[in-house]
């Protein structure tokens, strides 16, 4: 194999990797990663200071929906919001910890959380396929099931330079 063509079938593999950047992401914006149990960068979205990205699932007793919303404040990942259903088991409202606000299509809010994230992170178990763990940021969505598999262990990370 000629050294050209050998260039062209690593470019070819370099474009297959399953890393998604959305197309507005700049380089050095900082960025929402999803890593592997492993540590590998699975995909990537732009999360720029004061951007918002939501992990969104369904309840697996109840089937509600269910949301975690994270914002990049100052560099730092930060859960502002939660969303959730109805006080099913495991939800619900932990004292001094934001405020609860009626969502006007049902459900609630917690709003005003405001907790950094440890190291910036957030670590979960990706859910069955009718949980659909997916995560939205401005009208984008991503699947975590397009990436790992049920009940695999991921770990989302603010990376400020990706």
């Amino acid at each position: 194999m000629t050294r050209r063509a050998a260039g062209r079938h690593l470019v070819a593999a370099l474009c297959l990797l399953p890393v998604m950047v959305l197309p507005d992401a700049a380089a050095a914006d900082p960025a929402l990663q999803l890593h592997d149990d492993g540590g590998a960068v699975l995909a990537q979205l732009p999360m720029r200071d004061g951007a918002e990205i939501c992990l969104r699932w369904s309840h697996s007793v109840t089937g509600g929906a269910v949301a975690d919303c994270f914002e990049n404040n100052a560099g730092q990942l930060t859960l502002t919001r939660s969303f959730l259903h109805d006080f099913a088991a495991g939800l619900g409202e932990v004292a001094g910890r934001g405020r609860l606000v009626s969502a006007p299509r049902g459900g609630y809010w917690i709003v005003d959380i405001n907790e950094a994230m440890p190291a910036n992170s957030v670590t979960l178990r990706n859910g069955s396929d009718p949980v659909g763990h997916t995560l939205t940021a401005a009208g984008q969505e991503l699947p975590l099931s397009d990436y790992v598999a049920r009940g695999a262990r991921v770990r989302l990370h603010l990376n400020l330079h990706p």
